[in-house]
């Protein structure tokens, strides 16, 4: 199959987006995008893409079987990628619902369309088709903190690894993943699913750690970090991010999962420090940024340390990062400050910070 017809869920989003870009401008495959439009789903994240004749946009809930079925049958895709999740910790602990409804009813209204369609495709299309659940390392719970074992190194996430989540949102995560398995194991429905940690770049929601801290600091307001910010995250930067999925529903084993990550395991407060030392030479302020720190209460079941053995990928498929933790972060600083007036940024503490809280992904 030389072009294909891919269908993307959730392409208005953060990561979502950032695929559907790097689908339209480095392949000649074509792309349906499937989103609901949320508040973190915005067609602004496309620019350019929307005017190529490979690109199209179906305003529509996952949940919605009947029109998600119209869009099978007039797009005929060769492939679907399911990336459309409720995907913020703090919002699924005061409101678990919609995580359960978008997460887990969405994706088994998903998937049995897509069963369907694809047990009425012809010989060739149908071995061809093959479907991408996008989930994330925080399925598998935390692992022990460096300051609790004698070497960190040894404890890192496996496709393997048990699942221990430990918020709503996880657990959702969690979830959708066992039905995918299932659908393949019962269905047969040629599948994959892949596992990555902590995404950041371009069009960013600013509920999340680093482009909350970037427009705070540039608005001079507090930076809130949770606890001591000594939790870990691996960082991923998302078009790395993007080049693996593709890759991954081109060249996997169907039925394989594969655990996607950047290498770059960093504290919380190491990133806010980062950030506030970066802007501090590109937009000086006569109050230091690092001073706008605020410690707050950590939030209810917090992961201390995520961080992904991604040797599978890179042995099976020949994926590795590009970027650099120190790369990756000053493009996406700098992208802030060249598009504070995108999305009316300056008025973004009132619309995207949760009351009273920390800021994390």
């Amino acid at each position: 199959m030389d072009t294909k017809k891919i269908l993307v869920t959730g392409g208005a989003g953060f990561i979502g987006s950032a695929l559907i870009r790097h689908i339209i401008q480095n392949t000649q495959d074509s792309v349906v995008n499937v989103d609901k439009l949320t508040y973190a789903g915005n067609l602004k994240n496309l620019p350019e893409v929307d005017s190529s004749i490979r690109y199209f946009f179906e305003k529509i809930d996952i949940c919605d079987k009947i029109e998600l079925k119209r869009v099978f049958a007039e797009h005929k895709p060769d492939m679907v990628m399911h990336l459309a999740a409720e995907s913020h910790v703090d919002r699924s602990i005061n409101n678990p619902y919609s995580f359960i409804e978008t997460n887990i009813i969405g994706t088994y209204t998903l998937l049995e369309v897509v069963r369907f369609y694809w047990q009425e495709l012809k010989e060739k299309k149908k071995k061809d088709f093959r479907f991408l659940h996008v989930s994330t390392d925080e399925v598998y719970g935390d692992l022990p903190h460096p300051k609790n074992v004698k070497d960190a190194n040894l404890y890192l996430f496996e496709e393997t690894n048990a699942y221990s989540p430990s918020n709503p949102y996880s657990a959702s995560k969690a979830s959708s993943d066992l039905l995918v398995r299932a659908w393949l194991r019962t269905y047969g429905l040629p599948s994959f699913i892949t596992h990555c940690s902590n995404n950041y770049g371009p069009y960013h929601y600013p509920e999340k750690l680093i482009p909350l801290i970037i427009l705070n600091c540039l608005s001079g307001k507090r930076l809130p970090v949770y606890g001591s910010g000594d939790q870990i995250r691996d960082w991923l930067y998302v078009e790395d991010h993007v080049r693996a999925l593709y890759k991954v529903i081109n060249e996997g084993v169907v039925g394989e999962t594969y655990n996607i990550g950047g290498n770059n395991e960093k504290q919380n407060i190491e990133v806010v420090l980062t950030i506030c030392n970066i802007l501090q030479k590109l937009v000086p302020s006569n109050i230091p940024y690092h001073s706008l720190v605020d410690y707050v209460d950590d939030r209810p079941g917090h992961d201390k340390r995520y961080a992904i053995n991604a040797n599978k990928i890179k042995q099976e498929l020949g994926w590795q990062p590009i970027e650099t933790f120190d790369t990756g972060i000053h493009k996406t600083v700098k992208w802030y400050i060249d598009n504070l007036k995108l999305y009316d940024f300056q008025n973004h503490n009132n619309k995207f910070q949760i009351k009273n809280s920390g800021c994390e992904n």
